[in-house]
């Protein structure tokens, strides 16, 4: 459906409209899977091994593929993805911290050996920045992994994790 006093072009699928072209060639794709979610409170003194962190808020989820601190992969494609962990309280003593954003085809991960210190961090961030191939029904979702010390780390609420659509 054309508007012809705004020059947009809109197509509808099921009465809901997918794909909004404006007069400049911009394009929005209503229905694109995109998604922004954040702790809804720090998760204190992360255990020894594998923990998924908790990303209980929703900012946004525009195809509704997010949920259970898990995203399910609509279609198959290249998906971006974002993890943003704010570590407070890190233990020198601990082996080290392996912040995982786990996808169905492979593991992407960032690590800190906190050795490097000669006092327990105040704070830490680490990040995962990824273009991941993912295939329909797959799925990826973020854990921290703590090797050795003493379970003291938090993770702050203000961390997030977050992914589109590429191509």
């Amino acid at each position: 459906m054309i508007n012809r006093e705004t020059g947009f072009i809109s197509l509808y699928t099921s009465g809901t409209e997918a794909m909004n072209i404006d007069a400049n060639g911009h394009i929005r794709t209503a229905l694109q899977p995109a998604f922004l979610a954040k702790p809804s409170s720090a998760q204190n003194n992360i255990a020894l091994g594998t923990t998924t962190i908790a990303f209980g808020t929703e900012i946004f989820d525009q195809n509704n593929d997010f949920a259970s601190n898990t995203f399910t992969a609509p279609i198959g494609g290249r998906y971006h993805f974002n993890v943003h962990i704010r570590m407070d309280q890190l233990d020198t003593a601990t082996d080290y911290y392996q912040l995982r954003l786990v996808t169905s085809n492979r593991i992407h991960y960032a690590i800190i050996d906190p050795d490097l210190a000669d006092a327990d961090f105040n704070y830490f961030i680490l990040s995962i920045n990824v273009l991941a191939d993912m295939d329909a029904s797959d799925t990826a979702y973020a854990d921290m992994q703590v090797s050795g010390g003493t379970a003291q780390m938090d993770i702050q609420a203000d961390s997030h994790f977050s992914g589109f659509l590429a191509c």
